[in-house]
């Protein structure tokens, strides 16, 4: 049979495999590029994957095992949350470029608008919700990569 397994647990499961999320899904780019044009980036749909409604990442930068940094802007429409939380090792910034979304880390929740911004540890259990009636964006910076 078929699974979709959650997030969560692709995380350990590629920690344990000692490489990312993006390894299993994202072709290699031998070239290294240095500019990416809008609307040539890579869109991933989480929505296998996360089983929740209407997230998608917009790749910054392109998977590549070399890369320190993993960089997306996350879309995430009306209703639209992750499943969570999840937890691995590094440090996460991201900032809000529309919309409003919640931000639940470590338990807590943070209602964050456009204009706002965040950075917590990766460690800290975390995920997030659209809380608005339109699509949010999030630009977000994290590292290591691991998607």
């Amino acid at each position: 049979g078929k699974a979709s397994p959650s997030l969560p647990m692709l995380h350990r499961l590629v920690e344990a495999l000692e490489t990312n999320i993006g390894w299993m899904f994202e072709q290699v780019d031998d070239d290294e590029a240095i500019v990416f044009r809008a609307g040539a980036r890579p869109l991933i749909s989480l929505d296998a994957l996360r089983r929740g409604e209407g997230i998608s990442l917009e790749r910054i930068i392109p998977y590549s095992p070399g890369h320190l940094l993993q960089c997306n802007i996350h879309h995430i429409e009306a209703d639209g949350e992750s499943e969570g939380p999840i937890q691995h090792v590094g440090e996460e910034v991201g900032y809000v470029l529309a919309g409003r979304i919640k931000l639940i880390v470590d338990g807590k929740s943070h209602d964050l608008a456009t204009g706002d911004a965040f950075v917590f540890r990766s460690e800290l259990p975390h995920h997030y919700r659209n809380i608005g009636k339109e699509r949010a964006s999030i630009f977000w910076v994290n590292t290591p990569a691991t998607f």
